[in-house]
């Protein structure tokens, strides 16, 4: 779970270097914008790896369970999960729903992590998904108080044209994670 850990810890880190507004600036010139980017993207792809290595080590290992799931939660878990990719396209195909829910994507990251873990009680899952929602709650934060001095632009074109095909997309994918994908990918089918 050491490797999960260390994963996690790299590609937060990096992540919300960006909600600090002094500390990146003060990146980008000792660095130069390109090294700056460079270096992020690089910790951030390692960490990920350590993350992906980490969880599948640790999904072997032998941990005792820290909650034993309900056994309604894998009921929330879809319901919960049923928005979270039409959020993901709302994010890229900026439209009403961006308008509405703000950031798309850090909703869809905090619904994914709480769904996740009304399924999953193991240690490294409440690390892996527990994290991933701390940190949506403090980039979330971080962005409402940067938005309060310098508000966003929120008026995109093709609004309802985006929102049709996020919703769309979002809505075949979620049917494809349900049917199979989840299966192929991560190694645990959703229907049994």
């Amino acid at each position: 779970m050491i490797l999960l850990i260390s994963g996690l810890t790299a590609f937060f880190a990096v992540h919300l270097i960006p909600s600090f507004t002094g500390l990146r600036e003060s990146l980008v010139q000792r660095l130069t914008f390109n090294g700056y980017r460079g270096i992020y993207t690089l910790v951030a792809l390692g960490g990920l790896v350590a993350v992906v290595y980490g969880f599948g080590a640790a999904w072997h290992g032998d941990y005792t369970p820290w909650y034993v799931p309900p056994d309604w939660g894998r009921h929330v878990t879809m319901l919960l999960m049923l928005p979270v990719f039409p959020l993901f396209f709302a994010s890229q195909l900026k439209g009403n729903i961006t308008r509405i829910t703000k950031h798309p994507l850090i909703n869809a990251t905090k619904l994914w992590a709480v769904a996740h873990l009304f399924a999953n009680g193991e240690p490294y899952s409440v690390v892996l998904f527990g994290s991933f929602l701390i940190w949506a709650i403090i980039v979330r934060i971080t962005i409402a108080k940067r938005e309060r001095i310098t508000p966003p632009n929120r008026d995109y074109p093709n609004a309802m044209k985006n929102d049709v095909i996020s919703v769309g997309l979002g809505l075949i994918f979620y049917g494809l994670f349900v049917w199979k994908l989840h299966a192929i990918l991560i190694g645990v089918p959703i229907i049994t």
